[in-house]
């Protein structure tokens, strides 16, 4: 029975436009998944004589125990965000004579085999054989490495249990938060605490089946929820939901552009690859605190208009770089529409202007680390909304591919295509390179003039710009309609 679910996996696979569409984006996340196992393999072959050389007086094993809290807790934040559950189509299968028992272990099993349970493995395997070699108990090596086994397992079926849950999320931000806050007022060491329980399993090997009763725990676990829903009825049916709808009466003072606002912020709100986006907004906005208190960075201003465009414009380039494709699902009825086209742009173009805007405000405290800093955000600020805007809407006048609304949007790359990869130039390095070779050539306040001056530019020639746009926007409209509709 499991081959034969095997070969039906493999010819759907193959068989899909998409395998034929993303050969290119497979190769890249190959190499990606290479440079992963690179990394971690090196660090648990060097990390036990890095620890060794930077703290003499600590047992290295005791300094990685201390730590493993956050490696767990940031192991399932990282599974949140980027791991897709890949689970069988059972909808086909429900009515033929197949338990439903055999079709829940294979869906359960297959993804014991995900490349996200190995990865942590090619630093745990590693390391535990450097104990070994410099003398530590094989047994009890044996024991620490098979419990950590067991909890990257774990951390696989318990992501299957909070995977759509967003509290879960912020619950796992707020442990690392609070354990940090008390670690660095002296309060209590949580991350020590919960390290000398694994100095403990390392000193009593036999321990390790702890870990191995609380996978079969959240195995059990996932197969009863999975028994509960796998019913034919289930699959097929609606079910009836309660919809509380936002109050978004205030937008109404925008005229003509509130229902498009509308329709946007709706989208944004009610959908799983829309709402997993404005988390980034979250990383943006506090993007400047892994360089800005690093001394390495404090004379490497030219590197201060690149955070400055990202962190204020984080939203521009997520939800900009896909529109109109974001309505791909219902464009075609769109464009039945007896609304001129100027309008439905001019709303995004506000949308993401505003989002600048507030980014802009939010990140004002980043003058703590020098008046430079806000001055260059400020004319990043500008140069979002007079030059990127204009850019990025043009740009989606060339997306030809359908997104589906209800996948996440971590190494999700549905809808992406050569514009997404090429459009990062103009966005990104061409404001970064003219910034530093002016402030090379000539001087600071050089440099953020003229990178001001290019977004007002773009802000008095704004009208003139968005009815080229426009008519590039009409021109494509009926390839996008037939585009949309093809399935990925």
């Amino acid at each position: 029975m499991i081959s034969t679910f095997l070969q039906l996996e493999k010819k759907q696979y193959f068989r899909s436009s998409y395998w034929q569409k993303s050969i290119v984006i497979n190769i890249f996340l190959g190499l990606f998944a290479l440079y992963l196992i690179l990394v971690f393999s090196g660090l648990g072959i060097g990390g036990f004589y890095i620890l060794r050389k930077e703290f003499p007086t600590q047992d290295p094993l005791v300094l990685v125990n201390s730590f493993l809290l956050y490696a767990i807790i940031g192991d399932l934040m990282f599974r949140f965000l980027m791991q897709k559950l890949k689970i069988l189509n059972v909808k086909p299968l429900l009515i033929v004579p197949i338990p439903k028992s055999k079709i829940i272990h294979y869906v359960l099993v297959k993804s014991v085999f995900s490349f996200f349970n190995f990865l942590g493995l090619f630093f745990y395997i590693p390391f535990a054989i450097v104990l070994v070699k410099e003398g530590y108990e094989l047994p009890n090596a044996l024991g620490w490495l098979l419990l950590m086994i067991f909890l990257v397992q774990s951390a696989n079926f318990l992501n299957f249990l909070i995977n759509k849950n967003n509290f879960a999320f912020v619950a796992m931000i707020g442990i690392i938060a609070i354990g940090t806050a008390l670690q660095y007022f002296e309060l209590f060491n949580v991350a020590a605490f919960v390290g000398e329980g694994f100095d403990f399993v390392y000193q009593n090997p036999l321990f390790c089946l702890l870990g191995l009763i609380f996978l079969v725990f959240l195995y059990i676990l996932n197969f009863k929820n999975l028994s509960n829903q796998v019913y034919i009825d289930g699959v097929v049916s609606e079910v009836a939901k309660e919809v509380h709808s936002a109050d978004l009466s205030w937008a109404d003072k925008l005229g003509d552009l509130a229902p498009f606002i509308k329709n946007d912020i709706r989208l944004i709100w009610r959908n799983k690859r829309t709402k997993s986006s404005t988390w980034m907004l979250l990383m943006g906005l506090f993007y400047g605190l892994i360089f800005y208190p690093n001394p390495a960075y404090a004379d490497k201003e030219f590197f201060f208009v690149f955070i400055g465009i990202f962190s204020t414009g984080i939203f521009l380039m997520n939800f900009g770089q896909f529109v109109p494709a974001w309505d791909s699902s219902y464009y075609n009825m769109l464009m039945t529409q007896n609304f001129k086209y100027e309008r439905y742009l001019k709303s995004k173009f506000t949308l993401m202007s505003a989002s600048v805007i507030i980014l802009f405000i939010l990140g004002i405290p980043y003058i703590y680390f020098g008046w430079k800093i806000l001055i260059v955000h400020f004319a990043s600020m500008i140069y979002n909304i007079g030059v990127n805007t204009h850019v990025i809407l043009w740009g989606g006048s060339y997306n030809r591919k359908k997104i589906n609304l209800d996948q996440k949007a971590a190494f999700n790359y549905q809808g992406t295509g050569a514009v997404q990869w090429l459009i990062g130039i103009p966005l990104m390095i061409l404001p970064m390179a003219l910034f530093g070779l002016l402030n090379w050539l000539v001087n600071f306040e050089t440099a953020v003039s003229v990178i001001a001056t290019l977004g007002l530019i773009g802000i008095i020639l704004h009208k003139k710009i968005m009815g080229w746009i426009t008519q590039k926007y009409i021109a494509s409209k009926y390839i996008m309609i037939h585009s949309f509709k093809q399935e990925n």
